[in-house]
Parts: C-alpha cells; structure tokens; sequence
C-alpha cells in the first residue's frame, strides 16, 4: 500500500497539473518528494477534512492555526514556492486576484475527490479554530464593528506586542536608511521622518489617528516641542501608551483618548499623523474619513497618511477581501489602490503634495518581526495561545513576501489644506520641507 506522503503529493501534482515544489511528510511518518526542500508536514489527516470542506486558502489557514500543517524547514522559501505556484498556475478572476484553474470541468476532477476523501477518512471536518472570528455585529465600518475590529487585532496583549515589536512599540513599517541598521534605529528614523514630512514646530497642535502605544505622539512631544493627541479605539493600547506618557513626565503636552476619528471635537489642529490606520476604514467609508481630516485642519495644516495599498484590479467591485487576514488578522480590513487613495484625499479638499514608496522597507521591517517571534516562540504561546502564535508567524511571514513580490506597497502621501488664497505654506523642493 502506498504511503500517505505519495498519496498526497500525487493528488496535488495531478489536480495541479505539475510536479509539487516541497517534499511532503505524513502523519504515518512517510515523506515524499524532493529531499532538499522544506517540508510540508501533515500531521493529521483532520487537515485534508478541512480541505475538503473549505477548499482554497481559509481550509489551509485553519489546518495551520489549528497545527495541523506545519512546515519543517525555511519557511519563506516554502511560502514562496506555494505562492508562486498558485500565482503561475492561476487564471484572472474578476476582482484580478488568482484563482485556481475550475478542475470541476475536467471528469479527473471527480477521481480525485473520491481519492482524497478516502485518504481524508471518514467525519466531517472539526469547527474552526478559536482563534477564528465568527460572528460580528453591527453595520460594517460602524464605529461600534470598527471597535470589534480593533479589539480583535490590538487586544491581544501588550506583552506579546512587546514580543513581536521590540522596544519601539511600532507597529509598522520601519525606514532603513540603511539596511544594516538594527530595528530600532529603523523605527526611530520613520517616526522622524512622519515628523520632518508634517514641519512640525514648538506649540503646534498634532492629531495622531490610531495612535497605537504611544511612539509618535512620544517623539513628536519630546522632539518637536508640539502638543499631541493620540486616539485608539483599544484601550490596551491607550493603557500602555498613558503610563509611557506618565513615565516621559510628558502628561502636561500628550493626550491619549480611546476615540473614534468620527467623534474629535476639538479641531482645528496644525498636523494630523495616520499611520497604519486608513486600512480600517473601509471603501465605503474612505471619502467620509479624509473629509473629517480635513475638517479637523486649519488652513495650512498638514496630513501625513501612511498606508497599505493592494495593486488595482480591472473590476474595483468585484474585490474581495483575504480570507485568511479576515477571518484571523484584521477584520473587516481593506486594501485600496495608491490612486484611489490619492483620489479620495483630493476629493475630500486636500493638495497631495508628494508620495512616498516603502514597500522594500515594510519586508525587511516584517522579516525583523518575524525573527523576533521566533527567537521567543515558548513567550509567545504562553502570552497568548499556540493559535494565535501560529497565526501571526503565518501572516507576517507571508506579508513579508508579498512586499518583496510587489504584491502589495505602502506609501506616504503628504497632504496640505490650503488657505482660501490658495497658499499651501509649504516649501518649493522636497530638500527644504523634509529639513
């Protein structure tokens, strides 16, 4: 009788249509495949029930959390390769993210099933992890789903973000100037860079939308001299972030409030930061959300929005969002394109006034983490659980890769509300503006 190993790589390699990139191992203890490869281990035949149920990539993302899929080996150069192959193999679907050639038309099709079924055995699949997020309640981008959201990615812990993130407590993408540099140092430059971008100076007023724990309204304070305001909807997060306040002996110049961008009363301010936050905020909802900006400026006031942008797609309604980051990262998240972005801001009253490309630096920031999770693995299952541990070593690693493929970008885009007159305050060349 054959082995589960060549079982498994044969049903892939045929449903396929060629040879499969990893060597695989059993849960019998059998191995297929090429020797010099990562491994995809199957540890329970539990995974091809999930599969089979739910084919595709939320079948596959259950199988990992739940730990019954793991790879034994570099786990980007095997994410890399499944990737590819499923990018090379894929044909264009409406929304122009890949999907897999519809085997339902070729009569092997319905061989394979049943081989897979057998090799599956019998039962129906086990529920979905805990770490899944199942229901949600309230309209979509509500401010009461949007808090669901955030509680969901943000209160996950402070230690365990402590974990991932280092000392900076940045949980986005860092700016290598150099690429030796270490994380920090890294961190330290981007925040200097969002500060030197707004032309922050002493007394000003600065507005931080989804301020995290704290690490820009902190620099902005005790470097530039502005009084800020950070706004979270985790109170996780504004916990932290206070007491750091309190610590810097900075209370009297930072704010921090567990706030809806929606709810600020108390514009106008002279800068507003949005770093990793827009990606929240939903299509549906983005004109609305560069209009309150807007509103919370005074004239001359800049926006610095830094965020995730997805590649553009020949039918924009047709998008869908990634089953995986929201049924176990972010969700209720959404990617848009660079141009809609722009468009939007512009829509709203801004003058863009220059974008900035960091895809590259968001790989390397994400490879930083990643290392940093591993290196802690045991503290990291303790903080949390073995799902979600698994869960976020999937996701930034395949994150990584898909800023390193061009897959997906992130960007800066300054903003300026002009004066009636038309003056924008900002200086003629890029030079003088970022100091």
């Amino acid at each position: 009788m054959t082995h589960a190993a060549g079982r498994l790589t044969a049903l892939a390699e045929q449903a396929l249509g060629t040879p499969f990139p990893l060597r695989v191992r059993a849960w019998d203890g059998s191995e297929a495949g090429p020797p010099d490869m990562p491994a995809l281990v199957v540890r329970n035949r539990r995974a091809l029930r999930r599969l089979l149920w739910k084919p595709g990539e939320l079948g596959l993302a259950r199988a990992w959390v739940a730990g019954e899929l793991d790879v034994d080996g570099d786990l980007y150069e095997a994410l890399d390769r499944l990737t590819g192959l499923f990018w090379e193999r894929a044909e264009s679907s409406p929304d122009g993210s890949p999907r897999l050639r519809n085997a339902v038309r070729d009569p092997a099709a319905y061989r394979l099933a049943r081989e897979a079924l057998a090799l599956a055995g019998p039962g129906l699949p086990p529920p979905p992890p805990p770490e899944e997020v199942r229901r949600r309640s309230g309209m979509l981008h509500s401010p009461v789903r949007d808090r669901q959201a955030i509680s969901h990615h943000y209160d996950v812990g402070n230690d365990f973000y402590e974990l991932v993130l280092g000392p900076s407590m940045v949980y986005s993408c860092a700016y290598f100037e150099d690429q030796a540099a270490s994380l920090e140092d890294a961190q330290t430059a981007k925040l200097d860079l969002v500060c030197r971008k707004l032309g922050l100076l002493p007394g000003q007023r600065l507005l931080d939308v989804g301020c995290g724990w704290g690490s820009l309204v902190l620099h902005a304070a005790e470097h530039y001299g502005v009084h800020a305001t950070g706004i979270t909807l985790s109170r996780e997060q504004a916990a932290y972030a206070r007491k750091r306040v309190a610590d810097a002996g900075l209370t009297d110049r930072i704010d921090i409030r567990v706030q809806d961008y929606r709810a600020v009363p108390d514009g106008p301010f002279h800068a507003i930061s949005s770093i990793g936050m827009a990606e929240h905020v939903g299509r549906d909802r983005y004109r609305e959300y560069a209009g309150v900006l807007y509103r919370l400026l005074g004239p001359g006031g800049r926006l610095l929005n830094h965020q995730i942008a997805r590649r553009p797609v020949a039918d924009e309604e047709a998008y869908q969002l990634d089953e995986f980051i929201d049924r176990y990262v972010f969700p209720d998240g959404e990617l848009a394109p660079i141009g809609s972005t722009v468009s939007r801001l512009e829509e709203a009253g801004f003058e863009v006034r220059d974008v900035e490309a960091l895809r590259e630096h968001y790989g390397l920031t994400l490879r930083h983490w990643v290392a940093n999770l591993e290196a802690r693995w045991a503290d990291a299952v303790r903080l949390t659980s073995p799902g979600r541990a698994r869960v976020w070593r999937l996701y930034m690693a395949a994150c990584a890769l898909s800023f390193e493929r061009n897959r997906i970008g992130v960007n800066q885009v300054l903003a300026v509300r002009v004066a009636s007159g038309g003056e924008s305050g900002m200086p003629r060349t890029r030079a003088a503006w970022l100091g």
